[in-house]
């Protein structure tokens, strides 16, 4: 039986596209404003959609999303208001929500706790970017335990076999980050970078969703090609950040996610019998 977030997966590839997964900020700009965002984007064609626990020292995120963060916490964000947040939103909506959150919050609300607190919230999975997978099987029993997935994350300089590990413990989908800096760099759409998310994919048995850097239509387009998942985060956030009436900010996050589900809908030349083309695309 596949998972709610295996089942995104498999209901896009089955209309011919890849997955969108949006990224946001729990709590950012404020707390309506962010349910309202999260339902828009559930509205716009959202598959899976990625909260952030907001955090005072995010070594992945960059300076977008720690300034979402900032203003998350100033907010009044906590572990329990995010949970409050995600259960208002699930409300609303059925795509699967991924919860993003790095490890001290976990280990202060301890791993079973966090993890029925999350699946009580209607999370379907949870990223911890900075819990390595050989540490995380008291995670992993925690999250088995309540049905929910843990998605880690791979790099184009993780090393194969370590890259056979992280692919045998991940469930839902395997998380490629694009680029070995911090979240919103501009993504380098290269043929040396498409050959190596086919080839992870080849050697996945969980979808590939990339991300880290991908903000227009035209990068969304190319990544697709090899790809069965996108995930767009600070893009979104800057639409809201230079906004500062709140219907504004829903309407200008879900006009991109508009025009990037839009790209991520591939032609027919473009499908194979598994869904995508089987070489890497020149660069653009």
């Amino acid at each position: 039986m596949r998972s709610p977030i295996e089942q995104a997966f498999f209901n896009a590839r089955a209309e011919g596209r890849c997955a969108f997964i949006p990224f946001l900020t729990a709590g950012f700009p404020d707390p309506s404003t962010c349910v309202e965002i999260l339902a828009g984007l559930a509205g716009e064609g959202a598959d899976v959609i990625e909260v952030g626990l907001p955090f005072s020292d995010s070594p992945a995120d960059g300076p977008t999303i720690q300034q979402a963060s900032r203003t998350a916490l100033d907010n009044g964000m906590t572990p329990d208001n995010v949970f409050r947040i995600v259960s208002r939103a699930r409300s609303r909506f059925t795509s699967p929500v991924v919860l993003m959150t790095y490890f001290n919050p976990v280990w202060k609300m301890g791993h079973a706790e966090f993890a029925r607190r999350a699946a009580d919230a209607g999370v379907a999975g949870v990223i911890i970017p900075d819990l390595p997978p050989e540490e995380a099987d008291e995670w992993i029993e925690a999250a088995d335990l309540h049905d929910l997935d843990t998605i880690f994350l791979v790099a184009p300089n993780t090393p194969s076999e370590r890259m056979k590990t992280i692919i045998s413990k991940t469930r839902g989908f395997l998380y490629y980050v694009s680029t070995t800096g911090v979240t919103g760099t501009d993504i380098v759409v290269s043929s040396e970078m498409m050959a190596h998310v086919e080839h992870t994919r080849a050697s996945s048995s969980v979808p590939v969703a990339v991300g880290f850097g991908i903000s227009t239509a035209e990068q969304a387009r190319a990544v697709a090609r090899v790809a069965d998942g996108l995930i767009v985060g600070s893009a979104l956030i800057r639409e809201i950040q230079t906004r500062s009436d709140p219907t504004a900010q829903v309407d200008a996050v879900c006009g991109l996610a508009s025009s990037l589900t839009a790209a991520l809908q591939r032609s027919s030349d473009e499908m194979t019998v598994d869904g995508l083309i089987p070489t890497a695309v020149p660069e653009n």
